[in-house]
């Protein structure tokens, strides 16, 4: 007899690490791969928190911490939001989660049941719908394009057919970039408030962006959820380090659900999380080498034929439409990278729906790669 196996695991590929094994095994066989597709710093953990961690591997057991994370962790994350924000944010508030990716789960495991609805930008990261969808969540799609700078407003909101139980949003966001204005995202808190709607507010790109700084929901609402993450501006991916800002009413719930499902987030990452924040010298070179990868790719992948391309405000994405050279974004991704030697994400694994027509590329890596990329795929493309 055929044993079961659960339906929660039948949800689709990140198709982006997909393209990371393939690239990988370009590169094992000798070829050059040029990578945009992975949204991941070049860089590693700041020199200074480094140099900190060789010393508390000597000192510290490094066991369990709280489940919530150090308590001098949570006070100084609660200090960057007065020191950054000027929000004061009680520590208690803070929990640290082992990367935003924990910080998702237990956000929805916490503040959503089963047959619930959470609506989601199109495009956006799959993580969100592909979490929600294993735990039995409805996720209809705020579809998003030029018109709206591919984030949701109160007016796709009103839109949809039922009132949803909960939204996310992002800002800046993944694949795009793009920054939801002030007054747009007073008028999302104030719409979800009055509706009785949960905003999750997914932060993880802020402290990378271009002009106007990113406001964050922490100053705007006691009932949201934040998550953020070490990952992006603090170069500390394969860390796993990430915190949220969890509302009074769900704090319990998170704790319960993190003590049986993480126990704690990893000690080590903690303390070199606790170093970061001394950093900021070292981490605003990244952000200097990000804004010339901006303006390397704005300038060159027009010149390969990549013309219409999402706003870039933050992170270090740009999101260009490919509808004029394919209407297959992962076959198209796939002959880049196979004949160009440039690994690229295709538009389907932020969107199913027109994803088809576009393609992301990551610009987080050397300002060389950049213009070695667009020459590459000028040449591919003339």
């Amino acid at each position: 007899m055929a044993l079961k196996a659960s339906s929660r695991g039948q949800v689709p590929p990140f198709l982006v690490m997909d393209v990371m094994r393939d690239a990988a095994q370009l590169e094992k066989a000798g070829r050059n791969i040029l990578h945009l597709e992975v949204g991941q710093p070049s860089t590693g953990i700041p020199q200074q928190a480094s140099q900190y961690l060789q010393k508390i591997l000597g000192e510290e057991r490094l066991g369990y911490t709280l489940t919530s994370g150090l308590p001098c962790l949570r006070e100084r994350i609660a200090q960057h939001y007065l020191d950054t924000y000027q929000v004061e944010v009680e520590p208690k508030r803070i929990f640290v989660t082992t990367g935003s990716s924990a910080g998702f789960l237990l956000a929805f495991l916490a503040a959503f049941d089963s047959g619930d609805r959470v609506a989601v930008p199109c495009p956006g990261y799959p993580a969100y719908r592909h979490i929600l969808n294993s735990i039995g969540v409805d996720t209809p799609l705020l579809s998003v394009d030029h018109e709206s700078r591919f984030q949701p407003t109160v007016q796709l909101l009103e839109a949809l057919p039922e009132i949803p139980d909960g939204i996310i949003v992002a800002s800046p966001s993944n694949p795009t970039g793009t920054v939801i204005p002030d007054k747009a995202l007073r008028e999302i808190t104030h719409y979800c408030d009055v509706n009785g709607i949960r905003l999750i507010s997914d932060e993880i790109y802020h402290g990378i962006s271009y002009g106007s700084e990113p406001v964050t929901i922490a100053a705007l609402s006691s009932s949201a959820l934040v998550i953020n993450s070490f990952s992006k501006y603090y170069s500390m991916t394969g860390w796993r380090l990430g915190w949220m800002v969890v509302p009074e009413d769900l704090q319990r719930s998170i704790e319960c659900l993190s003590q049986n499902l993480f126990i704690s987030p990893p000690a080590l990452s903690q303390f070199g999380g606790m170093q970061v924040f001394e950093c900021l010298d070292e981490l605003e070179e990244n952000i200097s080498r990000y804004k010339k990868n901006r303006l390397i790719l704005l300038h060159g992948l027009p010149l390969a034929g990549f013309k219409n391309l999402a706003p870039v405000d933050g992170a270090f994405y740009v999101y260009a439409d490919v509808r004029h050279l394919t209407d297959d974004s992962q076959s198209f991704c796939n002959k880049m990278l196979w004949e160009a030697g440039v690994a690229a994400t295709p538009g389907i694994d932020f969107d199913p729906i027109n994803g088809k027509h576009y393609v992301r590329f990551s610009f987080a890596g050397t300002n060389a790669d950049m213009e070695e990329a667009c020459l590459r795929l000028q040449e591919w493309l003339k």
